[in-house]
C-alpha cells in the first residue's frame, strides 16, 4: 500500500504485482489548520472506509511538510555523532528553530557534502498511530523528492541535474556530475516556457557555482513543451512512458511517486 500526504489531502493506492499498474483506492480532504492529531484521525477513517489491514504500507510526504537541506561533514568527522550534530546546526541556522522537534535522516558522509531530510514529530506520531489503528506496518515516510530522486538516480546521465515538478513547483537536484550537491525549489510561473526553464538552471548554476548541466531529467508533470523544446536545455521526461492522468489530485500523485524503484 501507498498512502500520500498532501497538505490538505490524503490518498491511498495499491500497489499491483506482476507490472500491473497501481491503483488509488480513495481520497480524502483534510484541514490543513487542523494539526496533527487531525490528520491522525483522517488517516484512520480513510483506511477504515476501505477496509484495509495487515497490510505493510509506504508513506510519501508532500515536500511542504518537510525540510531537506545540504550538509558540509566537518573536518575530521569520525563518528555518526558528528555529522548529526553538522546537520542540526545547519537546520538550525537556515530554518531559525532547532531540529529537536524534527526527526532527521541522511546519506551521512564524513568525506562530500549530503543531503538531510527531516519530518515533524507530531505528523510522524499521527501517521505512526493512524496506521497502527488499521494494523498496517509503515516501512518508511518519505518526503517526495527523496522517493523520486531514489527512484531515478540509477538513470541519471552524469551531465544532468534531476528534477521533481509536483503541485506547482519544480525541485531541482543540482549535481557536479557525480553527487547532489544542492537541493532548490522554485514555484513556477504560469506558462513556464522552455525559454524560463533554461535561465532559471542557468541562474541556479551561477548561484551554486556549478558547471551548467547540458539536460535536465525530470519527474512529474512537467510541460510537455519542455520536452518538445529545441533549446540549449535538453530535457528528458523520465515517467513519460507511464503518463499522467491530468486527473490526479496532488495527494494521489503523492502516493504514486516512486513506485517501480
Amino acid at each position: 500500500m501507498r498512502i500520500g500526504v498532501a497538505p490538505g489531502a490524503l490518498a491511498l493506492a495499491a500497489c499491483a504485482r506482476w507490472g500491473a499498474a497501481p491503483t488509488v483506492l480513495a481520497e480524502l480532504a483534510i484541514d490543513s489548520a487542523a494539526g496533527a492529531g487531525a490528520l491522525g484521525a483522517s488517516l484512520r477513517q480513510l483506511l477504515a472506509d476501505t477496509g484495509v489491514r495487515n497490510w505493510p504500507a509506504s508513506v510519501i510526504v508532500g515536500d511542504e511538510l518537510a525540510r531537506l537541506w545540504q550538509v558540509q561533514p566537518p573536518a575530521g568527522a569520525a563518528r555518526l555523532s558528528d555529522l548529526e550534530g553538522a546537520a542540526a546546526l545547519r537546520f538550525q541556522a537556515l530554518y531559525g528553530e532547532p531540529a529537536s522537534g524534527w526527526k532527521m535522516a541522511a546519506g551521512w558522509d564524513a568525506v562530500h557534502p549530503f543531503l538531510a531530510a527531516a519530518l515533524p514529530l507530531p505528523l510522524l506520531t499521527a501517521l505512526e498511530e493512524g496506521a497502527r489503528a488499521q494494523q498496517l506496518t509503515l516501512v518508511g515516510i518519505t518526503p517526495q523528492f527523496v522517493a523520486s530522486y531514489n527512484r531515478w538516480r540509477a538513470a541519471l546521465k552524469s551531465d544532468a541535474w534531476f528534477g521533481q515538478v509536483h503541485a506547482g513547483v519544480l525541485t531541482l537536484g543540482a549535481s557536479d556530475g557525480q553527487r547532489l550537491q544542492a537541493v532548490r525549489a522554485v514555484a513556477l510561473p504560469e506558462g513556464a516556457s522552455a525559454d524560463w526553464l533554461a535561465g532559471h538552471v542557468a541562474r541556479e548554476a551561477l548561484r551554486l557555482n556549478l558547471a551548467q548541466p547540458a539536460r535536465l531529467q525530470l519527474a512529474g508533470p512537467a510541460p510537455t513543451a519542455w520536452h518538445n523544446s529545441a533549446g540549449a536545455l535538453a530535457c528528458t521526461l523520465l515517467d513519460a512512458a507511464h503518463g499522467h492522468d491530468a486527473k490526479l489530485s496532488d495527494a494521489a500523485r503523492l502516493a504514486l511517486t516512486g513506485i517501480g524503484a
